[in-house]
């Protein structure tokens, strides 16, 4: 039920200092407002994501307007408008990018950053729809133009990231080929519509993209790896192709690279951050998501995959999974309300 008499507190996740999984407390603080433009959540669940870590780990501070609460994405019941908010309601449920304060039991978000509950997918589950849709669809499509008939790679397939990107790009038309880090992980790319899933620890995927595309490459590659990567992923690309980097998990200083592929392949080397960017930028993706993708949700033909689900007060538990990358898909927390 929608909360009308809102309490005057609530619970919510903080970072004790940098450190792991061990820095992570749970304290009482007063229940947030909505300013011009924005909305309070009543937070059913928030997702778990690698920057949530990184924040944690003290390597990936907040940006200028955002709370030291962690937390980019949340699924919930509106239960408070702001000034100048139009075309939601109270009691609407929603799905919200959040640039801070996912781990609590309401939530502050742009109204133009709120997307409706697909049908399809249960309020518990699309607390992990925001964050990963925002970053593929705006970093694979807009950015990276990957267009149908094209081919695809995403390395990481069986993340959060990854389960949503093999999916967008079946959905635009393309051939879709995945890494992963295991013959479970692989299968679990390829149930999600990959054409192909190659086990990074058993094979070079750079010889696999060349032989499963007859020696050509692929149109547009997905990596949140990095550094030791760009190599590999240089070599991967068909000509015109496009390399968009959204993650530096295998770090950001490149020696003796050859640049020369670019040049000959005539290659785009891109890349970018989503939790920066501008209230405008974050708005103009969501439209496109609500345009373009959001039918396909509403239809389940594309879906979430909910890997595990943590209370808020064990969110310790859920930082752990996520840094031993044992899980496929998403996981998230859960308020209990």
């Amino acid at each position: 039920m929608v909360s009308t008499d809102l309490p005057g507190t609530m619970r919510q996740i903080r970072y004790a200092g940098s450190g792991g999984p061990e820095v992570i407390t749970l304290e009482t603080a007063p229940v947030p407002s909505p300013g011009p433009g924005q909305v309070l959540i009543e937070v059913v669940a928030a997702g778990v994501n690698r920057p949530d870590v990184a924040q944690r780990a003290g390597v990936y501070p907040p940006p200028p307007g955002a709370t030291e609460v962690p937390g980019l994405e949340v699924a919930g019941r509106i239960v408070r408008l702001g000034p100048d908010v139009a075309g939601l309601s109270i009691g609407d449920e929603v799905c919200a990018l959040v640039i801070s304060g996912g781990y609590a039991e309401f939530a502050v978000a742009e109204a133009a950053h709120c997307l409706p509950r697909p049908r399809a997918v249960p309020l518990a589950d699309a607390g992990g729809l925001p964050e990963t849709f925002f970053t593929v669809y705006s970093n694979v499509v807009q950015r990276g133009r990957l267009a149908s008939g094209e081919s695809f790679l995403v390395h990481g397939g069986s993340s959060g990231i990854g389960a949503t990107a093999i999916q967008i790009a079946k959905h635009v038309g393309a051939r879709v080929f995945a890494t992963a880090g295991s013959a479970e992980k692989c299968r679990f790319c390829e149930d999600l519509g990959a054409d192909a899933a190659i086990d990074y620890k058993q094979a070079d995927f750079a010889e696999e993209i060349k032989r499963l595309t007859d020696g050509r490459g692929v149109d547009v590659i997905l990596d949140m790896i990095g550094a030791s990567y760009l190599a590999r992923n240089l070599k991967s690309l068909a000509q015109d192709g496009r390399l968009v980097m959204i993650a530096l998990m295998g770090g950001y200083k490149v020696d003796g690279l050859n640049i020369t592929p670019i040049m000959r392949n005539r290659l785009t080397f891109t890349g970018s951050t989503l939790r920066p960017r501008s209230k405008a930028d974050k708005a103009a993706i969501a439209e496109g998501l609500r345009r373009d993708i959001w039918p396909a949700l509403e239809a389940g033909r594309i879906r979430t995959v909910t890997h595990a689900t943590f209370p808020l007060e064990r969110a310790q538990e859920a930082h752990a999974l996520m840094e031993s990358s044992a899980h496929l898909g998403k996981i998230l927390l859960s308020t209990g309300r």
